[in-house]
């Protein structure tokens, strides 16, 4: 042993600073506060050009197709779903940060093309401040909010579905605030001579229509193209760095054609509007929901095809890793729980099955080679959280399992069944009771398994 403390190699580490005990509370409160001061200002904004009552007519119609959207993201994004700190977000990201940059931006460059032109081109510099400048400045604030995500929150960014929601919901809030704009300024020309005549003269009712009833999606739909493209290449091999830049920057540039030709058609006469609306929007708007929908389905068959190898170590059973991948038998199984033990057991169960899709989602992506380099570390926690929930979680499992797959039970599930599924864990027959080691005698990797407090043996 060294002579004298100074020769010491190794030091017992220095108690945390506090800065480094409230970092992250330090920096959530200062993003909050951001993105607070951005919705005042823009808040001071809209109130200027609508006026009081226009602001709050706007709230009020604005606001309608907002829980819709949200809940068509979040339905996307089931199998997997993202925390609603990140979406919170970035819908506070889209409806004021985003906003507010796109205002100012537009409204300066809008005027400096107005002043660079002849007096007779006021229109002209209108048309390319919509056409050019706007889907420009726009997408690249909204991207911005998918950016930060996927730099700052990388373990929540798993693949499509993930781009597609973030880029949804952040797009769903820039739209919000922009109908705010829209459906106030019309109300404000409704009532500045008295209101319109009839309702076919309705500024009001006419924005309200083509914003909110027509195209609603009209944003997500720009928006959710840049995400795919993040989501792709969140799924790429971390050799491959070319691709993961430029696959971001062509979804971005795809997004701002796409919005440029439907700003277009918007500021044109009433039939070239109906013809983009009809031949290009609507067919993007099919597809987009093909792929979110092919992207869910496709998570589901990645759960189901990576989990039994987990089944065979002995961490589940052959009926639960079925079940994970069934959202129907995810929802019986909580459906259960919350009978049998209440709410708080149906919350294990949700928990139970998010830490399972999290890991067979983790595995998929270190298979393909593009696996986190912390992968066996994240791969023992997700086994951790998942052995002290099964206990608890598999029984409504298996049962949920064996319930849809009557009457055609897979041979490799055995022909007798489960046990008597209100008993606690333990007293099923054929699983091992929670506290010991799985039945299995070669887990995963083919080392006896060392038990449930123990480090996985693989990794």
């Amino acid at each position: 042993m060294p002579a004298s403390p100074a020769e010491w190699r190794y030091h017992p580490p220095r108690a945390p600073s506090w800065w480094h005990r409230h970092s992250r509370t330090l920096r959530a409160l200062a993003v909050a506060g951001v993105l607070a001061l951005c919705g005042l200002m823009i808040l001071a904004l809209v109130r200027e050009q609508t006026g009081t009552q226009g602001l709050l007519v706007g709230l009020m119609l604005a606001v309608l197709p907002v829980p819709l959207l949200i809940a068509a993201f979040r339905w996307i994004d089931g199998v997997e779903p993202a925390p609603w700190r990140n979406l919170a977000f970035a819908f506070a990201w889209g409806a004021c940060a985003a906003t507010l940059i796109a205002l100012l931006a537009n409204s300066l460059t809008t005027a400096w093309l107005a002043t660079s032109m002849a007096d007779d081109d006021s229109s002209r510099a209108d048309t390319l401040g919509s056409t050019v400048v706007a889907p420009v400045v726009e997408e690249l604030a909204k991207a911005a909010a998918i950016l930060l995500l996927y730099l700052f929150r990388r373990r929540d960014f798993a693949g499509v579905v993930s781009g597609i929601v973030i880029a949804g919901v952040t797009a769903t809030g820039f739209a919000f605030t922009e109908n705010v704009l829209y459906l106030g300024s019309a109300y404000g020309q409704d009532t500045a001579f008295g209101g319109p005549s009839a309702l076919a003269e309705s500024a009001t009712a006419t924005t309200f229509f083509v914003r909110v009833v027509l195209s609603p999606f009209a944003h997500p739909l720009f928006t959710a193209l840049t995400g795919v493209a993040f989501g792709i290449a969140a799924g790429l091999p971390y050799r491959r760095r070319a691709a993961r830049v430029l696959l971001p920057l062509l979804g971005l540039l795809t997004a701002v054609v796409l919005h440029a030709v439907w700003n277009g058609a918007a500021s044109g006469e009433g039939m070239t509007f109906l013809g983009v609306y009809v031949l290009f929007m609507l067919p993007a708007f099919a597809a987009l929901t093909w792929l979110a929908i092919w992207s869910r389905q496709n998570e589901l068959r990645t759960v189901r095809r990576t989990l039994p190898a987990y089944a065979a170590a002995g961490w589940l059973s052959m009926p639960e890793a079925w079940a994970l991948a069934s959202m129907r038998a995810r929802a019986l199984a909580r459906g259960q729980a919350r009978r049998t033990h209440g709410a708080a057991a149906a919350r294990t169960v949700l928990e139970y099955q998010h830490f399972a899709t999290s890991l067979a989602l983790l595995r998929a992506r270190a298979e393909r080679g593009a696996g986190a380099p912390d992968f066996p570390a994240r791969e023992q926690e997700l086994l951790h959280h998942v052995w002290t929930r099964r206990a608890l979680a598999a029984p409504p499992t298996e049962r949920a399992a064996l319930t849809l797959a009557r009457p055609f039970l897979p041979p490799q599930w055995g022909a007798a069944p489960y046990g008597h599924w209100n008993a606690p864990y333990g007293n099923a027959p054929g699983n091992a009771p929670y506290g010991s080691a799985p039945q299995t005698g070669a887990p995963y990797g083919g080392q006896p398994h060392p038990g449930p407090g123990a480090q996985p043996p693989y990794g």
